[in-house]
């Protein structure tokens, strides 16, 4: 039996040579974007935090994209870089030195515009024993930061960004990518899991300072598996604060996780009965915190009193 080909299998000439030529088949969870780019921060990057991500078919890719250098002369002038699903770019090209950014953040659009089949979150989610815990929050309340110290402490990734519930079963789907960081998360996430390896440091994007987080091995390697929603919790980092957790109204949590979807509006009554669905089966819970080892002790504690 034939072993599945990583990314990280490839030699660098035959990276390069997909990533210029017929475009790297990258399969995420069960999606496979094929990637067209000769920016040097991609060829670099990919191989660094995809290298556990196994390569796809390539005579199928459910997206076609590609990250290019902005062919005009205020392009010349100043390097930019656009990002093309099909040869249409969907938003204005940014700096050059951003090209990874974007290459992930043109990902992340994709899916939230045409992966309908299932409904989107925007939430990170992980998963212990299991069951999944779905973590809503808005610039600034730690989601991210406290994602990536779970990770590194015995939570699987399913996605730092978005959460995929299908709606024939509600179980969660998981992507297992690189967990963006911004400003002084990188910082704190170095110094809490000091073996983490990370991209290239982005400054001044429109999102700040940004590096990617590569997804443990395990999580990647787990990717096919299903996870039932089990918590949901909100979660508030506050500088030194002590931590704090509490129930959260159900009703509150429908509504902050219909506003946080992509397509809970089009999927209509299949939205509505599949999130009041999740809401059922999940413990609804507030959460504050100020420091990662106590953060991480209590959902360790929360996982472990569920498996028993």
């Amino acid at each position: 039996m034939s072993q599945t080909l990583r990314v990280g299998d490839l030699s660098h000439k035959e990276l390069r040579q997909q990533l210029r030529n017929q475009g790297l088949p990258v399969r995420t969870g069960p999606l496979v974007f094929s990637i067209r780019s000769d920016e040097p921060e991609i060829e670099s990057n990919l191989p660094l935090l995809y290298a556990d991500t196994p390569l796809g078919s390539s005579d199928f890719a459910d997206f076609h994209i590609e990250v290019r250098r902005v062919r005009s002369l205020r392009g010349w002038v100043k390097p930019q870089i656009e990002f093309l699903q099909d040869n249409r770019s969907p938003f204005q090209p940014l700096p050059r030195a951003e090209s990874f950014a974007v290459l992930e953040w043109g990902m992340n659009w994709c899916i939230a515009n045409y992966c309908h089949q299932y409904l989107m979150i925007h939430a990170a989610v992980i998963e212990r024993n299991g069951f999944a815990a779905i973590l809503p929050g808005s610039p600034g309340s730690g989601k991210s930061t406290l994602c990536a110290a779970l990770i590194h402490s015995g939570w699987r990734l399913c996605s730092d960004e978005l959460t995929l519930i299908d709606p024939r079963d509600a179980s969660i789907v998981a992507l297992a990518r690189p967990v963006s960081l911004k400003d002084a998360s990188i910082e704190v996430i170095r110094n809490f899991v000091p073996s983490a390896v990370f991209g290239t440091e982005i400054p001044d994007t429109k999102k700040g300072r940004v590096s990617h987080l590569k997804p443990p091995t395990s999580s990647v390697a787990a990717v096919g598996m299903r996870a039932k929603p089990r918590w949901i919790v909100f979660p508030q980092w506050g500088k030194d604060a002590d931590l704090e957790s509490g129930s959260h109204p159900k009703s509150h949590a429908f509504i902050q996780l219909a506003e946080n979807a992509f397509n809970y509006s089009m999927l209509g009554e299949t939205g509505f009965e599949l999130l009041g669905r999740v809401i059922d089966q999940s413990d609804s819970l507030s959460f504050r915190y100020g420091h990662l080892p106590e953060a991480t002790a209590w959902f360790n504690r929360l996982a472990d009193e569920a498996a028993s």
